[in-house]
Protein backbone atom coordinates (compact mmCIF):
# COMPACT_ATOMS: atom_id res chain seq x y z
CA UNK A 1 0.00 0.00 0.00
CA UNK A 2 1.33 3.45 -0.79
CA UNK A 3 2.75 5.20 2.24
CA UNK A 4 0.21 7.97 2.48
CA UNK A 5 -2.70 5.59 1.87
CA UNK A 6 -1.44 3.37 4.68
CA UNK A 7 -1.07 6.30 7.10
CA UNK A 8 -4.58 7.53 6.28
CA UNK A 9 -6.02 4.04 6.78
CA UNK A 10 -4.26 3.65 10.14
CA UNK A 11 -5.62 6.98 11.37
CA UNK A 12 -9.13 6.13 10.15
CA UNK A 13 -9.12 2.79 11.97
CA UNK A 14 -7.89 4.38 15.18
CA UNK A 15 -10.85 6.75 15.11
CA UNK A 16 -10.88 10.43 16.02
CA UNK A 17 -11.80 12.72 18.87
CA UNK A 18 -15.14 14.50 18.63
CA UNK A 19 -13.52 17.75 17.50
CA UNK A 20 -11.67 15.98 14.70
CA UNK A 21 -14.82 14.09 13.76
CA UNK A 22 -16.76 17.35 13.48
CA UNK A 23 -14.04 18.81 11.29
CA UNK A 24 -14.10 15.73 9.05
CA UNK A 25 -17.88 16.01 8.71
CA UNK A 26 -17.55 19.66 7.69
CA UNK A 27 -14.97 18.82 5.02
CA UNK A 28 -17.01 15.95 3.57
CA UNK A 29 -20.18 18.06 3.51
CA UNK A 30 -18.25 20.81 1.71
CA UNK A 31 -17.34 18.35 -1.07
CA UNK A 32 -21.00 17.33 -1.41
CA UNK A 33 -22.03 20.97 -1.71
CA UNK A 34 -19.43 21.76 -4.37
CA UNK A 35 -20.28 18.61 -6.35
CA UNK A 36 -23.98 19.55 -6.35
CA UNK A 37 -23.20 23.11 -7.42
CA UNK A 38 -21.01 22.00 -10.31
CA UNK A 39 -22.99 19.01 -11.59
CA UNK A 40 -26.52 19.24 -10.22
CA UNK A 41 -28.26 17.76 -7.21
CA UNK A 42 -29.25 14.39 -8.66
CA UNK A 43 -26.63 11.79 -7.68
CA UNK A 44 -27.90 9.39 -10.36
CA UNK A 45 -26.86 11.93 -12.99
CA UNK A 46 -23.82 13.32 -11.17
CA UNK A 47 -21.16 10.70 -10.44
CA UNK A 48 -19.01 13.16 -8.50
CA UNK A 49 -21.91 13.94 -6.20
CA UNK A 50 -22.75 10.25 -5.81
CA UNK A 51 -19.16 9.49 -4.78
CA UNK A 52 -19.12 12.43 -2.37
CA UNK A 53 -22.35 11.24 -0.75
CA UNK A 54 -21.02 7.69 -0.43
CA UNK A 55 -17.84 8.91 1.22
CA UNK A 56 -19.79 11.13 3.62
CA UNK A 57 -22.11 8.30 4.57
CA UNK A 58 -19.17 5.93 5.07
CA UNK A 59 -17.88 8.40 7.65
CA UNK A 60 -21.33 8.47 9.35
CA UNK A 61 -22.20 12.02 8.32
CA UNK A 62 -25.94 12.45 9.13
CA UNK A 63 -28.26 12.39 6.13
CA UNK A 64 -29.73 15.76 7.14
CA UNK A 65 -26.30 17.34 6.81
CA UNK A 66 -25.85 15.79 3.38
CA UNK A 67 -29.30 16.91 2.21
CA UNK A 68 -28.69 20.49 3.37
CA UNK A 69 -25.35 20.54 1.56
CA UNK A 70 -27.03 19.47 -1.68
CA UNK A 71 -29.65 22.19 -1.26
CA UNK A 72 -26.95 24.80 -0.70
CA UNK A 73 -25.12 23.52 -3.76
CA UNK A 74 -28.09 23.86 -6.09
CA UNK A 75 -29.11 27.21 -4.62
CA UNK A 76 -32.23 26.20 -2.69
CA UNK A 77 -30.53 27.36 0.51
CA UNK A 78 -28.04 30.20 0.78
CA UNK A 79 -24.44 29.12 1.35
CA UNK A 80 -20.81 30.08 0.86
CA UNK A 81 -19.13 29.87 -2.54
CA UNK A 82 -16.14 27.55 -2.31
CA UNK A 83 -13.14 27.81 -4.61
CA UNK A 84 -10.82 24.90 -5.32
CA UNK A 85 -7.08 25.59 -5.25
CA UNK A 86 -3.88 23.57 -4.97
CA UNK A 87 -0.64 24.32 -3.17
CA UNK A 88 2.55 22.45 -3.92
CA UNK A 89 5.60 22.00 -1.76
CA UNK A 90 8.00 19.74 0.05
CA UNK A 91 8.16 18.10 3.44
CA UNK A 92 11.44 17.21 5.18
CA UNK A 93 13.40 14.62 3.25
CA UNK A 94 12.29 15.99 -0.11
CA UNK A 95 8.81 14.42 0.07
CA UNK A 96 6.44 16.05 -2.41
CA UNK A 97 3.15 17.43 -1.06
CA UNK A 98 0.17 18.33 -3.23
CA UNK A 99 -2.42 20.17 -1.11
CA UNK A 100 -6.05 20.45 -2.20
CA UNK A 101 -7.98 23.45 -0.88
CA UNK A 102 -11.70 24.20 -0.83
CA UNK A 103 -12.18 27.68 0.60
CA UNK A 104 -14.46 30.69 0.66
CA UNK A 105 -11.50 32.90 1.64
CA UNK A 106 -8.41 32.61 -0.56
CA UNK A 107 -6.30 34.93 1.63
CA UNK A 108 -7.03 32.96 4.79
CA UNK A 109 -6.26 29.65 3.11
CA UNK A 110 -2.99 30.95 1.68
CA UNK A 111 -1.87 32.36 5.02
CA UNK A 112 -2.73 29.18 6.93
CA UNK A 113 -1.04 26.84 4.46
CA UNK A 114 2.13 28.96 4.33
CA UNK A 115 2.27 29.02 8.11
CA UNK A 116 1.75 25.26 8.28
CA UNK A 117 4.67 24.61 5.94
CA UNK A 118 6.90 27.10 7.74
CA UNK A 119 6.21 25.84 11.29
CA UNK A 120 6.85 22.21 10.46
CA UNK A 121 9.99 22.32 8.36
CA UNK A 122 8.38 22.29 4.93
CA UNK A 123 8.86 24.50 1.91
CA UNK A 124 6.21 25.83 -0.46
CA UNK A 125 7.02 25.33 -4.13
CA UNK A 126 5.99 27.08 -7.30
CA UNK A 127 2.87 25.98 -9.21
CA UNK A 128 3.79 22.91 -11.22
CA UNK A 129 6.73 21.98 -9.01
CA UNK A 130 5.22 18.69 -7.80
CA UNK A 131 1.82 18.31 -9.47
CA UNK A 132 3.39 16.39 -12.36
CA UNK A 133 4.30 13.64 -9.88
CA UNK A 134 0.64 12.89 -9.13
CA UNK A 135 -2.21 11.50 -11.22
CA UNK A 136 -5.89 11.37 -10.39
CA UNK A 137 -7.00 7.76 -9.98
CA UNK A 138 -9.74 5.70 -8.37
CA UNK A 139 -8.36 3.82 -5.37
CA UNK A 140 -10.12 0.98 -3.54
CA UNK A 141 -8.88 -1.25 -0.75
CA UNK A 142 -10.71 -4.56 -0.86
CA UNK A 143 -10.95 -7.69 1.30
CA UNK A 144 -11.55 -11.05 -0.34
CA UNK A 145 -9.99 -13.84 -2.32
CA UNK A 146 -7.44 -12.92 -4.96
CA UNK A 147 -9.28 -14.58 -7.83
CA UNK A 148 -12.66 -13.00 -7.08
CA UNK A 149 -11.18 -9.55 -6.53
CA UNK A 150 -9.16 -9.79 -9.75
CA UNK A 151 -12.12 -11.01 -11.78
CA UNK A 152 -14.59 -8.40 -10.56
CA UNK A 153 -12.15 -5.50 -10.72
CA UNK A 154 -10.54 -6.17 -14.08
CA UNK A 155 -13.83 -6.96 -15.82
CA UNK A 156 -15.13 -3.59 -14.63
CA UNK A 157 -12.14 -1.76 -16.10
CA UNK A 158 -9.59 -1.61 -13.27
CA UNK A 159 -6.03 -0.90 -14.38
CA UNK A 160 -4.22 -2.76 -11.61
CA UNK A 161 -4.87 -5.06 -8.66
CA UNK A 162 -2.12 -5.74 -6.14
CA UNK A 163 -1.91 -7.50 -2.79
CA UNK A 164 -1.13 -5.36 0.25
CA UNK A 165 -1.06 -6.56 3.86
CA UNK A 166 -3.68 -9.25 3.26
CA UNK A 167 -5.95 -6.89 1.32
CA UNK A 168 -6.02 -5.85 -2.33
CA UNK A 169 -5.45 -2.41 -3.77
CA UNK A 170 -7.53 -1.77 -6.86
CA UNK A 171 -6.46 1.12 -9.09
CA UNK A 172 -8.60 2.48 -11.91
CA UNK A 173 -9.13 5.58 -14.00
CA UNK A 174 -11.15 8.21 -12.15
CA UNK A 175 -13.85 7.92 -14.82
CA UNK A 176 -14.21 4.19 -14.10
CA UNK A 177 -14.35 4.53 -10.32
CA UNK A 178 -18.12 4.16 -9.91
CA UNK A 179 -18.25 1.15 -12.23
CA UNK A 180 -15.40 -0.63 -10.47
CA UNK A 181 -16.78 0.14 -7.03
CA UNK A 182 -20.22 -1.13 -8.06
CA UNK A 183 -18.77 -4.33 -9.53
CA UNK A 184 -16.84 -5.11 -6.35
CA UNK A 185 -19.94 -4.54 -4.24
CA UNK A 186 -22.06 -6.68 -6.59
CA UNK A 187 -19.53 -9.48 -6.19
CA UNK A 188 -20.10 -9.41 -2.44
CA UNK A 189 -16.64 -8.09 -1.65
CA UNK A 190 -15.94 -5.81 1.30
CA UNK A 191 -14.57 -2.46 0.19
CA UNK A 192 -12.71 -0.90 3.13
CA UNK A 193 -11.60 2.27 1.34
CA UNK A 194 -12.96 3.84 -1.83
CA UNK A 195 -11.98 7.25 -3.14
CA UNK A 196 -10.87 9.24 -6.12
CA UNK A 197 -7.43 10.44 -5.12
CA UNK A 198 -4.07 11.61 -6.40
CA UNK A 199 -1.53 8.78 -6.58
CA UNK A 200 2.20 9.47 -6.91
CA UNK A 201 4.16 8.13 -9.89
CA UNK A 202 7.31 7.82 -7.78
CA UNK A 203 7.96 7.57 -4.04
CA UNK A 204 10.67 8.90 -1.73
CA UNK A 205 12.09 6.54 0.96
CA UNK A 206 11.95 8.19 4.38
CA UNK A 207 14.03 7.00 7.35
CA UNK A 208 12.88 6.70 10.95
CA UNK A 209 14.36 10.09 11.91
CA UNK A 210 12.65 12.01 9.12
CA UNK A 211 9.32 10.14 9.13
CA UNK A 212 7.87 11.85 12.24
CA UNK A 213 8.67 15.28 10.76
CA UNK A 214 6.94 14.41 7.49
CA UNK A 215 3.83 13.08 9.21
CA UNK A 216 3.63 16.03 11.61
CA UNK A 217 3.60 18.45 8.68
CA UNK A 218 0.95 16.45 6.83
CA UNK A 219 -1.23 16.15 9.93
CA UNK A 220 -0.88 19.89 10.62
CA UNK A 221 -1.97 20.75 7.08
CA UNK A 222 -4.88 18.30 7.20
CA UNK A 223 -6.05 19.95 10.42
CA UNK A 224 -6.62 23.25 8.60
CA UNK A 225 -10.30 23.87 7.86
CA UNK A 226 -9.64 24.94 4.26
CA UNK A 227 -7.46 21.93 3.44
CA UNK A 228 -9.49 19.15 1.88
CA UNK A 229 -6.72 16.63 1.21
CA UNK A 230 -2.94 16.38 1.33
CA UNK A 231 -1.33 14.00 -1.15
CA UNK A 232 2.26 12.85 -0.57
CA UNK A 233 4.79 10.51 -2.11
CA UNK A 234 6.63 9.23 0.96
CA UNK A 235 7.58 5.59 1.52
CA UNK A 236 8.00 4.68 5.20
CA UNK A 237 8.96 1.16 6.33
CA UNK A 238 6.08 -0.81 7.87
CA UNK A 239 7.76 -1.19 11.27
CA UNK A 240 8.45 2.55 11.47
CA UNK A 241 4.89 3.33 10.42
CA UNK A 242 3.48 0.98 13.07
CA UNK A 243 5.62 2.56 15.79
CA UNK A 244 4.55 6.07 14.79
CA UNK A 245 0.89 5.03 14.69
CA UNK A 246 1.17 3.60 18.22
CA UNK A 247 2.51 6.94 19.47
CA UNK A 248 -0.13 8.98 17.66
Amino acid sequence: MSGHSKWSTIKHKKGAKDAKRGQLFAKLVKVVEVAAREGGGDPSANATLSNAIDKARAASVPNDNIDRAIKRGIGDVEGAHYEEMYYEGYAPGGVALYVQILTDNRNRASSDVRAGFSRHGGNLGEPGSVSYLFEQKGYLLVAGGEDEVMLAALEAGAEDVRESDGLFEVICAASDFSAVKGALAAAGLEVETAEVTQLPSTTIPVDEKTAPKVLRLIDALEDLDDVQSVYANFDIADDVMAALAADN
